[in-house]
């Protein structure tokens, strides 16, 4: 499970931020997390990933700190951690080492599913292309947290609607996945739980169940959270 507690995460050069009282993440949901650019998602993901300091407030991954939980989690991003110099199958070596439970054979076929070339330098990489090999990447080190940062930037509706299909057929229902996306009519059916962000704080939070059996889409839920506006911190404690 992944729980925030009174999370403050704040950027001195930007105005992006977060503040959660208390946020709960069962294991093997798969939760989208949803709003306007700036809204807070990216740092949200950041803060659960342990990546920079927190203002105040506890993030815990099973009841831990997420640098003792680093190898059960992979973050998928366009920034990438790949060595822009490096090919695929040297970035594979990389990984390979820091991650014991990386599957190379697989990592492999992805890359071969999605067409990528294995022998050049990823800095030469189309933004889609990075996006498919840090998809490829993240994937393969079959890790229990899945945190993907719009992972389908910079595909068309083919290429998001393949990699969405290539995700989800490999997963084991075991996996905790967050997805942060703009996308929201294609992850409707695939998602478990939405939580709607609105400068830093839970604007909404709903399970995909309890929305169809009042007769509601997930654009109709964000259309409400959107015509509502936060006063103070709203999350929804489950």
């Amino acid at each position: 499970m992944i729980q925030l507690t009174f999370v403050d995460k704040r950027y001195p050069t930007s105005n992006a931020l977060l503040y959660t009282s208390d946020l709960k993440i069962r294991k093997g949901e798969i939760v989208g997390i949803l709003g306007d650019n700036g809204s807070g998602k990216t740092t949200l993901l950041k803060s659960i990933m342990g990546i920079g300091e927190l203002k105040k407030g506890e993030v815990a991954i099973d009841g831990k700190p997420a640098a003792e939980q680093y190898e059960r989690m992979a973050f998928i991003s366009e920034e990438g951690t790949f060595p822009p110099q490096a090919t695929p199958l040297q970035y594979a070596r990389f990984l390979t080492d820091f991650f014991p439970g990386f599957d190379l054979e697989y990592y492999n076929r992805l890359l071969a599913l999605y067409e990528l070339p294995t022998g050049r330098r990823i800095g030469t990489f189309s933004k889609g292309q990075k996006m498919k090999l840090e998809m490829s990447a993240g994937l393969a080190k079959r890790a229990d947290y899945l945190l993907m940062d719009e992972p389908f930037i910079g595909n068309d509706i083919f290429a998001r609607r393949e990699s969405l299909r290539v995700m989800m057929s490999e997963l084991t229902g075991g996996e905790t996945l967050l997805i942060t996306t703009h996308l929201i009519e294609e992850i409707e059916n695939v998602i478990d739980r939405a939580i709607i962000l609105h400068k830093g704080l839970i604007l909404a939070d709903h399970y995909m169940d309890d929305l169809r059996e009042a007769g509601k889409s997930l654009t109709d839920a964000m259309q409400e959270a959107r015509s509502s506006r936060p006063r103070r911190d709203r999350t929804t404690i489950r």
